[in-house]
């Protein structure tokens, strides 16, 4: 296990948070990088924040990195796949960008309970919450590494 403070790559944070996007090559010139990120989301544009937040894996997708798929589990109900797979759509048609949750390892019927309930929120809320979703689901990746 990593303590989360300390410089990582370029590499290391790609792999982190999904792809290399602006928001990985901001992080990427901070020593303390995971530290440093509510400083970097802040200064990143909205369109940074959406490129960051759709590099990442949709929830319940079927390609998915080794990591992404370890951490997204194994419960496969077919019926729990397919409303994720439509609740997914319904979000990204509304807010405009991928729906992302630091799973924490909870199975997908409780993180379906999740996506209902961020759906009633307003776009700038989403926003917001997704980049920072991003941030605890790569400190969880890099303790865990």
């Amino acid at each position: 296990m990593h303590d989360v403070s300390r410089q990582l790559t370029l590499d290391q944070l790609a792999d982190l948070f999904e792809g290399r996007t602006r928001m990985v090559e901001k992080l990427a010139e901070h020593d303390d990088p995971l530290g440093s990120a509510h400083e970097v989301i802040a200064s990143l544009s909205e369109q940074d924040k959406l490129d960051a937040l759709n590099a990442h894996p949709a929830i319940g997708a079927k390609k998915l990195s080794a990591r992404s798929a370890a951490e997204q589990g194994g419960d496969n109900d077919p019926v729990v796949l397919t409303e994720l797979a439509y609740l997914n759509q319904v979000y990204e048609e509304k807010f405009g960008f991928r729906f992302v949750v630091f799973v924490n390892r909870r199975p997908k019927l409780e993180i379906l309970e999740v996506l209902r309930a961020r759906l009633e929120r307003t776009r700038a809320e989403e926003l917001d919450t997704g980049v920072e979703e991003l941030v605890a689901i790569a400190e969880d990746r890099w303790r865990r590494s």
